[in-house]
């Protein structure tokens, strides 16, 4: 859907972006993460034609009429109602949708009890849904978010996903955030910014899988010193720590050493297994470790 090559914008001295390329499969969920700063907000300014790069181009593979953007923080003129915003935004364009597609964006956007007041007085969330209301409404097949959960609650940041997940298949989503939670729930693609480069761009799953070493978290009957005596003395277990008197940490050299090896280890050392499976493993952790 979006291909950009070499992608490059200076602000004066600054070097807000450098050398992007990127590339947003056509039907995905695409997280664009990194530190304030990054230069992801730029980044989807110039992919939104708000921006022009220093230097680098950037194909979209639809016309302007098909793509909707959204910015961190939408404003609307505050006398108008939430029903005559999304009516307004469901007029522009080349297809307008039909009139009852109004009712359906705000009920999904969790507004319908609001659809009738002024927006002037809304809560930043509630203008946070608004707009992504307002975005949706046409069926755009390109969506660009700028922070899109931010200054939501939990029920409306639940919302929110749950219309994004939605999109997955039907539009092509690219959003920014710096809730990495958010991200690995409904994204399939990331691209990763640190310092206004790319220094990541794939798939969720595959980055989990690639940047992490495999860890198991085992709950025994005491007494488990014979357990993690048994377990150090195992070529493929890298580490061993204890994290209460009943509960173990295993680090090992691979996810298959440790599959074909790790029970026979246990049943060697007569464990008494309560409770064995890996770690979890979240984005956050891996992020963290990429642009800090």
């Amino acid at each position: 859907m979006i291909r950009a090559k070499g992608l490059t914008k200076r602000y004066g001295d600054v070097l807000a972006l450098d050398d992007i390329n990127l590339e947003v499969p056509v039907g995905s969920v695409y997280g664009l993460i990194g530190p304030n700063g990054a230069g992801k907000t730029t980044l989807l300014g110039i992919v939104a034609g708000l921006r022009r790069p220093t230097s680098g181009s950037v194909t979209i593979d639809v016309p302007p009429s098909d793509v909707a953007v959204l910015p961190d923080t939408p404003r609307f003129d505050t006398w108008l109602s939430a029903r005559e915003v999304i009516d307004l935004a469901r007029t522009i364009g080349t297809n307008p949708a039909p009139p009852d597609r109004v009712d359906t964006v705000l009920n999904e956007a969790g507004l319908a009890d609001a659809a009738d007041r002024p927006v002037g007085g809304f809560s930043r969330g509630m203008l946070q849904r608004l707009g992504l209301a307002a975005t949706v409404v046409n069926e755009p097949q390109l969506l660009l978010l700028d922070e899109p959960s931010s200054a939501l609650d939990p029920i409306g940041r639940r919302e929110v996903l749950d219309l994004v997940a939605r999109l997955r298949g039907e539009s092509t989503v690219v959003f920014s955030s710096h809730i990495l939670a958010d991200v690995q729930e409904v994204c399939d693609t990331v691209g990763i910014l640190r310092n206004g480069r790319l220094v990541y761009q794939g798939s969720v799953a595959h980055l989990l899988s690639e940047r992490t070493t495999p860890r198991y978290l085992v709950h025994l009957r005491t007494p488990i010193e014979p357990t993690i005596e048994a377990l150090r003395r195992s070529d493929w277990v890298v580490a061993v720590d204890q994290l209460g008197p009943d509960q173990l940490r295993i680090e090992a050299a691979s996810v298959a050493e440790a599959e074909s090896s790790l029970a026979a280890v246990l049943a060697g050392a007569r464990a008494r297994v309560v409770s064995l499976g890996p770690e979890a493993v979240t984005l956050e952790d891996v992020v963290l470790g990429m642009v800090t």
